[in-house]
Formats: C-alpha cells, sequence, structure tokens
C-alpha cells in the first residue's frame, strides 16, 4: 500500500535491471528451476559466477560447518580462513597479499586506490591516472564506472571522477603514447567479457607490459569475469607471459557467494597500511570460507583439466554449429568463456533460447556469451547445442 492507501502497481525493486520473465528458485550442477518447477540448461554460471555449478556439495559442506560457528566478526579481529584463503591465492599467483572484499567492482575500486596511494606514498610521484581501454567494463561504482571504457555505462553519471584515460584494445600504436600520459596504473582486462568476449593479443601484452615495467607504471589485471579457472588457467594471465602488479578477483571466487579480492605483488601492497583501506563485511568468516572451498577444490580435483577438454569439445561442437548457420560470423573466446558473434540481434535469441529451457547471455548487441559451468560434461554441451539450434530455428521461422 502507498501512504495514501492506494494500491500500488509499482515493483519495491529499484528497476536497475531488464530481467526475462523467470523466477529461479532452485539450482544443482549445470541445471536451475524455476517456480513452476520448470527445469533450464545453465549456461551463463550466474555470469561466470558459480563455476563449479550450482550449490555444489563441496562448498555447501564447508559453508554448513562454518554457518554453525561465526558468521561475522569484522577485520578488528584475526580471521583463520582469511588467512588460508589469502594464502592459498598467493601460492597460486605471482601475488604476495590479498585485500578482501565483497564484489568485483570492490575488487576495482581497492586496485584504484592501491595504485594512487602507491604513487603517492611509496614512489612520491604525485601521478594519480589510471589508463584503461575502450570497450571495457570495470564495475558500477563511481570509480569503476569512470574506468569503464564504454560510453554507455557512464551516460548520466556525470560529472565523472578525474584520473583516468582510455586507449584502444588490441592496438599496438595506441600504447606509443602510454608514457606520454604519465599514469600511475594501467588496468586491463585480458579477455573483454561484457565488452564482446574479445581476448587480448598476446603481443600486444607483452609490449604493454614491457612498457609498464620499463617506466615503473603499475599494471593491474582485472580478472574479475576470468579468473578462477574460467579461461581454464586458474587466472588468465598465467597464459601470456606476464606477472602484474595486482589482480582483481570476484565472481567465480566464492561459488555464487558474494566476495572479491585484489592479489598484489609485496611492492605494490605496500600502498596500504592499517586505516588506508578497508571493508566492513570484507572477508567475513561465511565469505571466505565459500572461497577457501571453491579454490581449494578446484586445484584439487581436476577442475581445470575437465575445463580445457570441455572447452575444446564445445569450440567443436560450435564450429560445426557455424558450419550451418550463415548469420554466424565468429566464434571467439577463451576457455569457458565464449563469444558466439552474428549479424542479428543477440537477445532475440537470448530469448528464444529461454523458450528451449536453455540460459545464455548477450555481450554486446550481437554477441551471444556462452558460459557453462567448469564441471559441464559434454553430454551437457551435446543438450545445449540441440536447444540452441532449436532456437535458431524458431528465430529464423519467425515464430
Amino acid at each position: 500500500m502507498t501512504a495514501n492507501n492506494t494500491v500500488s502497481h509499482i515493483s519495491p525493486v529499484m528497476p536497475t535491471y531488464g530481467r526475462f520473465p523467470v523466477t529461479l528458485e532452485k539450482g544443482k550442477g549445470s541445471y536451475v528451476w524455476d517456480d513452476k518447477g520448470t527445469k533450464y540448461l545453465d549456461f551463463t554460471s550466474g555470469i561466470a559466477t558459480c563455476n563449479l555449478g550450482h550449490v555444489p556439495d563441496a562448498i555447501k559442506e564447508k559453508l554448513e560447518e562454518q554457518l554453525q560457528n561465526l558468521w561475522h566478526c569484522s577485520n578488528l579481529y584475526n580471521i583463520p580462513n582469511q588467512e588460508k584463503l589469502a594464502g592459498l591465492l598467493a601460492a597460486n599467483s605471482c601475488g604476495d597479499q590479498v585485500f578482501f572484499c565483497n564484489s568485483g567492482a570492490e575488487a576495482n575500486e581497492a586496485a584504484i586506490k592501491l595504485a594512487r596511494r602507491y604513487a603517492n606514498k611509496v614512489k612520491g610521484s604525485g601521478l594519480s591516472t589510471v589508463v584503461t581501454f575502450k570497450q571495457s567494463f570495470h564495475g558500477r561504482t563511481l570509480a569503476t564506472l569512470t574506468a569503464t571504457g564504454q560510453e554507455k555505462i557512464q551516460n548520466g553519471f556525470a560529472p565523472l571522477m578525474p584520473g583516468f584515460s582510455y586507449l584502444p584494445y588490441n592496438d599496438m600504436e595506441a600504447l606509443n603514447v602510454l608514457v606520454e600520459l604519465k599514469p600511475a596504473a594501467v588496468l586491463l582486462e585480458l579477455v573483454q567479457g561484457e565488452g564482446g568476449v574479445i581476448p587480448a593479443f598476446p603481443e600486444w601484452v607483452q609490449k604493454l607490459d614491457q612498457i609498464c615495467k620499463e617506466n615503473g607504471i603499475l599494471l593491474m589485471v582485472d580478472e574479475i569475469q576470468t579468473g578462477i579457472g574460467r579461461t581454464g588457467t586458474l587466472f588468465a594471465y598465467q597464459q601470456y607471459n606476464i606477472e602484474p602488479d595486482v589482480i582483481s578477483v570476484a565472481k567465480g571466487l566464492g561459488s555464487g557467494f558474494p566476495i572479491g579480492a585484489i592479489i598484489a605483488k609485496e611492492e605494490a601492497a605496500k600502498g596500504f597500511e592499517p586505516g588506508s583501506h578497508g571493508s566492513t563485511f570484507g572477508g567475513n568468516p561465511l565469505a571466505t570460507a565459500a572461497g577457501l572451498a571453491t579454490v581449494t577444490h578446484i586445484l584439487e580435483n581436476n577442475i581445470l583439466t575437465n575445463a580445457n577438454e570441455m572447452a575444446e569439445y564445445l569450440d567443436q561442437q560450435l564450429e560445426n554449429l557455424s558450419a550451418k548457420y550463415t548469420f554466424i560470423k565468429e566464434l571467439r573466446g577463451t576457455g569457458l568463456l565464449k563469444g558466439l558473434v552474428v549479424d542479428n540481434d543477440a537477445s532475440a535469441i537470448v530469448k528464444k533460447a529461454i523458450e528451449q529451457n536453455l540460459l545464455i547471455l548477450t555481450a554486446g548487441p550481437n554477441v551471444i556469451r556462452i558460459l557453462p559451468p567448469l564441471t559441464v560434461t559434454k553430454d551437457e554441451i551435446d543438450e545445449f547445442i540441440i536447444k540452441l539450434e532449436k532456437a535458431f530455428q524458431s528465430l529464423e521461422k519467425g515464430e
């Protein structure tokens, strides 16, 4: 009821999402069920978040155990799960120290703050600019949407935060002006997910890395979507023969439980000290129980092996499908982060897929984004191809 006792038909939830007409109530593995009991094959993984599928037993067990003990205590006290997860992330990356937060946007906020404070307090350079790339996506906070190289994300939020510059992605010539911008840091996605599932060229990344090292510029890699096994290695940077100074992670880190982090080399981590940054909920006992269980399970159960084998199989099946439909123009992506470029409206295909009980995403107006869990099977990929082709056929018939 509204204040004047008349019935309101306005949803109490702010309309920040363009929701599909599906209400999900249950999930297990690669499948979800709606409120009517309809079963869907989920090749979104909660936007690259449920990397072990829905409600994985190993993570559920650890969360239930933690629920019996302690949910929250704040970062004023030592948190054993936090120490263990930080150690595991550092041991399996090029980083040394970890800061925990609650989301990908918060992780990138922390990276931006660390870069500026490192430049000011450690190096004393006074530099503050962070260089990012066009078509990137780094988050929805005021700083991270400014870092994002897409006008549609920034629309309506002027004045934007100062201190950001943008260069073309995968452009070797554009890197020649990088030093002239006098940046404190560069923030980079190695696969632009929301921007179209566009992998970075290895030679371009290596040139960027060389310029950053030669000029004392922090190289920060946004692994919010690519990290925790999504591209076939624990982190995507491990496929590029580089060692970033800062890595931001979130999404797949907690199997759907809200958690984010930055992993920094010891030198870069000097930018933070007690009181310089913080988070009430970041890295609390529940969140880090989920994160610790997730990363441990991935590392100890051949999940990356399966992800790579299934990525190769998925590529083969998508190539076969591409040969049958002329509107498919390109298959791109890395690991189990795939983009199918089409010459028509990708959102129309996504809607037709829902009618076939298949969940997929877009990545811009003409790219279908495909994100199965790392635990996906060949049978599930075969089912996906059948459902996707039925969606194509339904769209062609104008149904």
